[in-house]
């Protein structure tokens, strides 16, 4: 096991040390900064000025390594456009209503997708094996933005039953994380109809109905917990495109999250703030990869022995 933690965090911090590397010279492929802030009839001393105060006319070699230095700091640099304040102020402002909307979509899409697929595979053919592979293919396939202006006009508009945009309440909280939860939900029917149907058909379940066990608690006692483990390795994908996809679902909510956040840092082209959201979004991506990486290797055994 200690090994295995070991491979999986080296692995990980190579990972963010790759993102970091990436975010830098991307942000810088967009074009000048200054360009982008300063008006082009400025005079050029004051161009001068911000490119200094900036560290943009040092030789990009500096900047990366002043850059890298502030980042293992825990630096993310200041904005432009919020007259100085520390993008990791902002970010950490914007945060619990990101993280609110990401666990509520999540949990949506697990009490919504587990007992659905399970029941689909119990029985397959039925009706609800129908309406599992309905809701799959369906969550598979609908673009969410697309599926959260449905909703607005569905149940905000048409039939005034809940609030179509901001955080007021948990009825501001549902459309948006029934939108933002519905393609993992499709996912995860899938996922876990296709491992029921594995499992059910092991001898082990064969043993319990023999020897009188009925439906439910075979259902819960011996499939649920073996296909915990893919499930459980889905989950920390899906929670961390559940934090990358809310960029979407945040602007046509108007949910006030990161999303939203970088969505408005774009377009007042604040590069720094850009830059910042998109290195903090993508290193608790890695951490939570991490994680279920290690809760994989404490549900399976073999893996601790690799």
């Amino acid at each position: 096991m200690f090994r295995y933690v070991v491979r999986r965090t080296l692995e990980s911090v190579l990972l963010m040390l790759g993102v970091l590397v990436l975010v830098f010279f991307m942000v810088r492929l967009t074009g000048d900064p200054v360009s982008l802030i300063i008006p082009m009839d400025a005079p050029m001393a004051q161009r001068e000025a911000f490119r200094e105060m900036m560290g943009l006319n040092e030789p990009l070699i500096v900047q990366f390594g002043s850059y890298m230095l502030d980042a293992m700091q825990g630096d993310l640099g200041t904005s432009l456009r919020r007259r100085g304040e520390a993008n990791l102020d902002i970010i950490m402002v914007r945060l619990p209503a990101t993280m609110q909307l990401a666990f509520a979509a999540l949990a949506f899409a697990v009490l919504v997708a587990v007992p659905l697929g399970l029941a689909g595979g119990m029985r397959p053919g039925s009706a609800i094996d129908r309406v599992a592979r309905s809701v799959g293919l369906a969550g598979q396939t609908i673009p969410s933005f697309w599926l959260g202006m449905l909703l607005i006009v569905l149940f905000a508009v048409t039939l005034g039953w809940l609030p179509s945009f901001g955080r007021d309440g948990f009825s501001s909280l549902i459309l948006p994380a029934v939108a933002l939860g519905f393609a993992g939900m499709g996912q995860l029917v899938r996922l876990t109809r296709s491992a029921v149907l594995d499992v059910r058909r092991a001898d082990y379940v064969r043993t319990a109905r023999a020897k009188g066990m009925q439906g439910a608690r075979v259902s819960f006692r011996h499939v649920l917990p073996n296909v915990a483990i893919p499930i459980v390795s889905v989950l920390g994908i899906q929670f961390t495109y559940l934090l990358g996809g809310s960029v979407y679902i945040e602007v046509v909510f108007a949910w006030p999250g990161l999303g939203s956040l970088l969505e408005s840092a774009i377009r007042d082209a604040d590069f720094p703030l850009v830059q910042a959201i998109t290195i903090f979004i993508s290193l608790f991506a890695i951490s939570i990869h991490l994680l279920t990486d290690l809760l994989y290797g404490v549900l399976d055994p073999r893996l601790r022995r690799s």
